[in-house]
């Protein structure tokens, strides 16, 4: 599983860092979650300067693509040669978005008629581009998931987890890097949150 997380200048270093973090305690199975900018180098909102380690191009290639946010997004809703760069096909891909990185989903036509979560920020924003935004941490129909919330990018990760390999492979990367006494809690949340919106596997049949 080769995953694009999607990482922009001005981004937050929580959306990007937390989800990629989690993701790649699967390197041992194969998995690789790598920082996607559209730029060699992007600095956070915080002045945190990284390198990308792959092209934004890279996100059509990708297995799953998860959308961070940043203080910059709305400049990047608007920015056609930014988003002409981004070919993503939700039939093929997993494809998640977080906070901010919800509008760019809806500016791609990537949310269909889908509702949507965001940040408390975003939300005038989606909700201008004709989305209709839930007040909740996580919602996923089909392969499009998006989140609302910094900490909600374990979500997300959780999410790719269960989709792309099983729920035993999230427990244990949640349980990682969940809090030293609280660990059970921590699973038992993210795993609450989104296995309400993992299909079943008489649903996979049917769509076969």
């Amino acid at each position: 599983m080769q995953i694009a997380i999607l990482t922009f200048d001005g981004f937050n270093e929580l959306d990007s860092f937390i989800a990629s973090g989690i993701l790649n305690r699967m390197r041992g199975k194969g998995w690789k979650a790598h920082i996607t900018c559209p730029e060699a180098e992007v600095t956070s909102m915080n002045g945190v300067t990284v390198r990308a380690e792959k092209p934004l191009e890279f996100a059509g290639e990708a297995d799953a693509v998860l959308f961070g946010s940043g203080m910059k997004t709305r400049d990047v809703a608007q920015t056609p040669a930014i988003l002409d760069r981004i070919r993503l096909d939700p039939a093929r891909q997993l494809i998640g978005a977080q906070c901010s990185g919800t509008l760019l989903l809806a500016k791609l036509g990537l949310l269909g008629d889908r509702p949507a979560c965001t940040d408390l920020t975003t939300k005038p924003w989606v909700v201008e581009a004709g989305v209709d935004v839930l007040n909740q941490p996580f919602h996923a129909d089909g392969n499009v998931a998006t989140a609302g919330g910094c900490l909600a990018s374990q979500y997300l990760a959780t999410w790719v987890l269960m989709r792309g390999g099983s729920r035993e492979d999230a427990e244990s990367a949640i349980h990682y890097v969940a809090p030293v006494g609280q660990k059970d809690e921590y699973v038992a949340r993210a795993i609450g949150a989104v296995a309400p919106f993992i299909p079943t596997q008489a649903a996979y049949r049917a769509a076969e």
